[in-house]
């Protein structure tokens, strides 16, 4: 996984990585969520790869427009 440049003390997202119809992200509670071009679609997705890749936006952008529309989750290592 890629550390996510945005990571504030506040929590949030911590590390990303992108694949070519998914991202998964990792916040600080140590959770890996993947979110896919299945769920929650292509474009939530493919604007939180570009969130992702310039390090700003990702967590706030997760819950105003996303929230628990994930494909998986699990606990990250």
């Amino acid at each position: 996984m890629q550390k996510y440049a945005g990571q504030t003390r506040r929590g949030g997202v911590v590390a990303f990585e992108v694949g070519p119809d998914w991202i998964d992200v990792q916040f600080t509670s140590g959770w890996v969520y993947r979110f896919s071009h299945q769920r929650p679609g292509p474009l939530r997705v493919d604007h939180m790869k570009s969130l992702a890749m310039s390090g700003q936006g990702l967590s706030t952008f997760i819950s105003r427009h996303v929230k628990n529309r994930y494909e998986s989750r699990r606990l990250g290592e």
